[in-house]
């Protein structure tokens, strides 16, 4: 493994489940056990199980490591590990250099002290003077914000105050090594964008940075390569948009619908093309399945286009209501051409179902997932926009004549 600055080689972390121990009568059992049982730390006791198993990289300077998967995959334990808040079972892992980290949700603060003095606390943490501290303060506290309430204890701020203020801290403090986990999700919008820019600064810089988040947008524009974690396992390793299909597509199961039977039975669902698309690109979907019996005018089968960045519908299309026969019993195939005039991101093609009268969704049916990698205008959405432009060029600036004849006047 090519050495970097952050090393993560061959680790394994094991926990308990409900290992809480508030009173005597259940610790003096736990504390024999510990001390006169077996003692091979590597395997699993009862109510043990494995939250890292086997996970190795290594990120070099300049390098942007993102790491995605399901809640519960070991993500955030990993990142524990690495700023030894916890110890691993197995292996080994380490940063080398002055860390900048964003963990948790005020995680390090001293929530009786006002931001200013926690400033001041994390920069000693990180082992910078009171000199270098009080050289980059005005920078934190203006990026972060809180100017306004940099003298009011943390215990005071809402969760978005405190994110905003532990980035500010971890991306100012003149760090060899940022790790980032999803807590910029508490922020507005309009800081998250800009912690993001400024991490991708931070890369451009030459920094090694780790960053977890949920957004798988943002995962795709600044990392240069990625991990995808499954019950603590990797999954897959290797380029961002390859680890971000391979998840959308195997973590977005169509929802069981045990209470009932659908009236339509999508068995498939296929895109082509299937690679990175440039948006006005066209895209077509087919949609195979069955329909065992009348279901009635109140179910509805459909396409769907849901972005991945903020799950919201930006398009849906009742097949039913455009092709009435598809109601009727019987096989079908659906062929259906989108042209996705939409900015760059991804998206999931779902095949809803759902009942208007009762306005009740009852399947989101098989999906896909494609992505728009490249857009000439900034949103959402394509509008088309039709501009005309008409220039004129600057008039000349009249010379001054040195002439005596050209100015004042005749000798």
């Amino acid at each position: 493994m090519a050495e970097g600055l952050i090393e993560f080689q061959h680790v394994w972390k094991k926990f308990r489940r409900g290992e809480l121990h508030d009173s005597l009568r259940d610790m003096v059992p736990a504390l024999a056990s510990k001390l006169f049982g077996r003692k091979d730390r590597e395997a699993l006791e009862q109510r043990e199980f494995w939250a890292v198993q086997d996970v190795s990289f290594s990120v070099r300077p300049g390098e942007a490591l993102g790491i995605i998967g399901a809640n519960g995959a070991g993500k955030s334990t990993i990142l524990k590990l690495l700023t030894r808040i916890l110890r691993p079972t197995r292996g080994r892992c380490g940063i080398r250099g002055r860390v900048g980290t964003l963990i948790e949700i005020s995680a390090g603060f001293h929530q009786d002290l006002t931001g200013a003095e926690n400033i001041f606390l994390q920069g000693a943490i990180m082992g910078m003077t009171r000199r270098e501290i009080t050289a980059r303060f005005e920078d934190i506290v203006e990026f972060s914000e809180l100017a306004d309430f940099i003298d009011t204890p943390v215990k005071r701020y809402s969760s978005g105050m405190n994110a905003r203020l532990g980035f500010a801290i971890a991306a100012h403090l003149n760090p060899d090594v940022l790790v980032v986990d999803e807590v910029l999700a508490v922020g507005d919008w309009r800081f998250q964008r800009k912690a993001f820019d400024r991490i991708g600064e931070m890369v451009n810089r030459g920094l090694p940075v780790i960053i977890v988040s949920h957004q798988l947008d943002r995962i795709a524009s600044l990392c240069t390569h990625c991990l995808l974690l499954d019950r603590g396992r990797i999954v897959l390793r290797g380029a961002p948009d390859e680890c971000i299909a391979h998840y959308v597509t195997t973590g977005m199961q169509p929802q069981s619908q045990q209470a009932e039977a659908l009236p339509f039975l999508v068995s498939g669902v296929e895109i082509e093309p299937k690679g990175a698309l440039h948006s006005g690109d066209w895209l077509t979907v087919k949609i195979h399945g069955e329909v065992p019996s009348s279901p009635g005018p109140d179910y509805h089968l459909g396409v769907r286009v849901r972005s991945l960045q903020n799950a919201q519908v930006v398009f849906t299309l009742d097949l039913t209501a455009q092709e009435p026969s598809l109601s009727e019993p019987g096989t079908f195939d659906v062929t259906v051409d989108l042209q996705l005039n939409t900015g760059k991101g991804y998206f999931c093609i779902e095949t809803p179902i759902w009942n208007s009268r009762e306005r009740r969704e009852l399947s989101r049916g098989p999906q896909a997932v494609t992505s728009v990698a490249a857009a000439a205008f900034h949103g959402g959405t394509n509008l088309h926009p039709r501009v005309k432009v008409v220039t004129r060029p600057a008039l000349a600036t009249p010379e001054l004549w040195s002439d005596s004849r050209r100015v004042g006047g005749a000798s």
